[in-house]
């Protein structure tokens, strides 16, 4: 499945709550994901609360971008990517 980060931005910060609330919220974004077989897999947020930068599995970018609309979530970029792991290259080419 192909891994894709999705740039968000959120002009007056992202506040998702340590509550019931925040988890139910959450869920309901995983669930709207599976519709169009998309995983969230992580997520990185600014210290302002203003860009999250989101891994997610899927079968397309078109199929990040229906979640993403289902779930009501902006899209300011979505990238397919890969894995580089500077490990890799320890030691090659001796």
């Amino acid at each position: 499945m192909p891994r894709f980060m999705v740039e968000r931005s959120f002009a007056d910060g992202l506040e998702i709550p340590t509550t019931g609330a925040g988890a139910q919220s959450c869920l309901h974004v995983v669930q709207n994901n599976a519709e169009e077989q998309v995983t969230w897999v992580t997520s990185y947020v600014s210290t302002d609360r203003t860009k999250t930068y989101c891994i997610y599995d899927g079968p397309s970018a078109a199929a990040i971008e229906r979640a993403a609309e289902a779930n009501a979530l902006p899209v300011t970029s979505v990238s397919e990517v890969r894995v580089l792991d500077p490990y890799f290259y320890t030691a090659s080419g001796e």
